[in-house]
């Protein structure tokens, strides 16, 4: 029910701006405010700016912080740099997934931030902990203390450094950070600006207190900023080939199958949780993948529906849309090893009908930026 669904900062804003509300990872989230389609295409050619405070953030910090986060995280923070940020996977000890993330290497030393998924805030916490015993560290759960938007295109920098007037964001490269203080409430908070995103175009995650949020939010819509909802936030990652836990990535996917190994450091590093899986289901190979499939008709396939060969289910869409930047009808789904292969011939089924597809690169849409 509404009333037991959290609120972030912004909300009374997204009311006031007529946005379509509904709940998304335990919160009453913005979907929309004019419409998907023209907040989309507001970010490929301007830019846009989401509330994204229902994101969790986890500290973790002390002498044993660099190993600990190599214990549970795929990629390798070994010597990762101060201001640094990188994307990989929390896995079981099977492989699978329990959460993507984001792991920024924080300037004071022993110390990481924890970007995780709104739906997985809890779950990521409680894990993090149970594999805590043996390590000295400390790991903070300080979600409700964070706000953050994100501004998203090509003019994204721009607004950033004469609205806001944040001038170091102009000289960030992608995946580092930068920190700005705030005084919120009477006492300092730091202001963290990423270059990150979850569109494939430029864009900036600016994380403070809800105050200073709530002040940048008006100051960039004042500008001319588009505000976006959760329903273009998910088009936009959609073409450019990005993954959303649930979908793409969960506890029953592996990040092998989800075609994202790259993020999987098993070669670089002698031990992580889910690395003897993931090195076992390598050596033994593959026997399905997240695909790419473009359908030869504008009939729209949905998350769910079957991937078909011959009238026999060779796997279900995990994903799918008709592409506003490309206007074609396009979709990521799991399908059998047979069939990965780019130009295989498969059939979705919808409904009643099924239509005649070929397997394609997951990414659909190519953006102008260059990382």
């Amino acid at each position: 029910m509404e009333e037991n669904l959290l609120k972030t900062c912004l909300y009374d804003k997204h009311v006031a701006l007529g946005a379509l509300m509904s709940p998304f990872g335990g919160f009453m989230m913005p979907i929309q405010y004019s419409s998907i389609t023209e907040e989309h295409n507001a970010v490929r050619n301007a830019a846009g700016v989401f509330d994204v405070s229902h994101m969790g953030e986890i500290f973790i910090f002390g002498p044993d912080a660099e190993k600990f986060v190599n214990h549970v995280f795929t990629n390798n923070v070994t010597g990762m740099p101060s201001g640094k940020i990188l994307y990989g996977m929390l896995l079981y000890p099977n492989g699978t997934v329990v959460d993507d993330l984001l792991v920024y290497k924080e300037f004071e030393p022993n110390r990481y931030l924890l970007v995780v998924n709104a739906s997985n805030i809890a779950k990521d916490y409680e894990w993090l902990c149970a594999q805590a015993e043996g390590f000295e560290v400390d790991i903070i759960n300080d979600s409700d203390d964070w706000a953050e938007i994100a501004v998203q295109g090509p003019l994204a920098e721009k607004f950033l450094v004469e609205t806001l007037g944040f001038a170091k964001a102009a000289d960030l490269s992608f995946y580092t950070y930068c920190e700005y203080e705030r005084v919120c409430d009477n006492h300092q908070h730091r202001l963290i600006i990423s270059r990150t995103g979850y569109t494939g175009e430029d864009g900036f995650e600016i994380y403070c207190c809800p105050d200073a949020v709530n002040e940048m939010w008006d100051k960039l819509l004042a500008a001319g900023v588009v505000p976006c909802g959760l329903g273009c936030r998910d088009t936009l990652r959609f073409e450019a080939g990005l993954p959303l836990y649930g979908h793409e990535l969960s506890d029953s996917i592996t990040p092998l199958e989800a075609g994202l190994g790259i993020f999987v450091k098993a070669k670089d590093k002698e031990e992580f949780i889910g690395r003897d899986a993931i090195l076992a289901q390598k050596e033994a190979g593959l026997t399905r993948k997240i695909v790419g499939i473009e359908l030869q008709d504008k009939a729209i396939p949905r998350a769910g529906y079957p991937v078909e060969v011959d009238g026999v289910q060779v796997g279900e869409v995990t994903t799918g849309y008709r592409s506003i930047s490309t206007d074609r009808s396009v979709c990521m789904a799991m399908v059998d090893k047979a069939y990965t292969e780019l130009g295989s011939q498969v059939q979705i089924r919808i409904r009643k009908k099924v239509f005649p597809g070929i397997v394609t690169k997951k990414r659909f849409y190519e953006t102008n930026y260059k990382k």
